[in-house]
């Protein structure tokens, strides 16, 4: 080699590409076919359910934006039913995290990823917020959705400082986005903890998952497993601003404040979710029929 020649290192080929993990999409755009197929597949549940929402006005147009919610039984139908309704009112795409026993199986795997959510990660969380997406986020995970008796609508966040931690780190808005009417469609006959629930609760640890994990038994009209068709409600409150917590010289600290400050926040929106479905003769379906028809 003469003097003359030069060998370039290009550094920023050298880092690795950024990505999610699992291979899913970093940015995600909806088909008409895609959305003309969930309205399809969701129509019954909006009959049966007549959601409202309130408060889609709080997210931002564009950049990131972390939106922090309560698990219900039903997490897997009053969620998305909200993610739709935000990409039909605003045209934005949510991103959801996904519990990690969802990502095992191959085609549960490729349709999380086909409705733009992700294992539920840190790397992939800030992956998402680092590229503007909007993410939200259940910090209490499947030990909220799987009620036992007498936690209807109750935050199960003990040390889940997480979300705030990463908001905190990425001075992302955090939006309270608070979710009822889905445990109200069943009652708890037998939660996970209950003896009756020994094989199940067996078979749930046989796979590896944790024992509180253990979906209950539930029942929907009467002794059916027919959900009752009860209203879901949504809100999504104003934006909080991590910023006073950026400069903490303890960010662990600042964390828990942080979190502490959104449970109030998310608790306050449920509370009046709660009330107004207390007042609402919309509430049931017989009280929407009657209010149809001028009764």
């Amino acid at each position: 080699m003469s003097g003359n020649d030069s060998t370039h290192v290009d550094v920023a080929a050298d880092r690795p590409p950024v990505a999610l993990s699992d291979g899913a999409p970093l940015r995600m755009t909806v088909p008409r076919s895609d959305l003309r197929f969930f309205d399809a597949l969701s129509a019954p549940v909006r009959l049966w359910n007549s959601p409202v929402f309130h408060g889609l006005d709080n997210i931002p147009a564009t950049g990131p934006a972390m939106l922090v919610g309560n698990h219900t039984l039903l997490g897997g139908v009053d969620a998305p039913l909200l993610v739709h309704e935000i990409h039909r009112r605003t045209g934005r795409v949510v991103r959801g995290l996904a519990e990690n026993v969802l990502m095992r199986v191959p085609p549960v795997r490729e349709m999380v990823h086909r409705i733009g959510s992700v294992r539920g990660s840190r790397d992939n969380c800030r992956t998402l917020l680092d590229h503007g997406e909007a993410v939200i986020v259940f910090p209490g995970g499947g030990r909220e959705a799987m009620r036992r008796k007498g936690e209807k609508y109750h935050l199960k966040w003990e040390g889940r400082t997480g979300f705030a931690r990463m908001a905190i780190e990425s001075g992302v808005p955090i939006l309270p986005t608070a979710m009822i009417g889905a445990d109200d469609v069943f009652d708890v006959v037998f939660d996970g903890d209950h003896p009756v629930m020994s094989p199940l609760r067996w078979t749930v640890e046989a796979l590896g998952i944790r024992g509180n994990l253990t979906p209950p038994l539930m029942r929907g009209i009467g002794p059916t497993i027919v959900p009752r068709p009860e209203r879901f409600y949504y809100s999504i409150g104003t934006p909080i601003d991590p910023a006073p917590w950026q400069d903490a010289p303890d960010l662990d600290a600042a964390a828990v404040e942080l979190q502490r400050v959104v449970h109030k926040a998310l608790e306050e929106e449920i509370t009046h979710l709660l009330a107004e479905r207390d007042r609402d003769r919309g509430r049931t379906l017989w009280g929407r029929v009657r209010g149809a028809v001028g009764i």
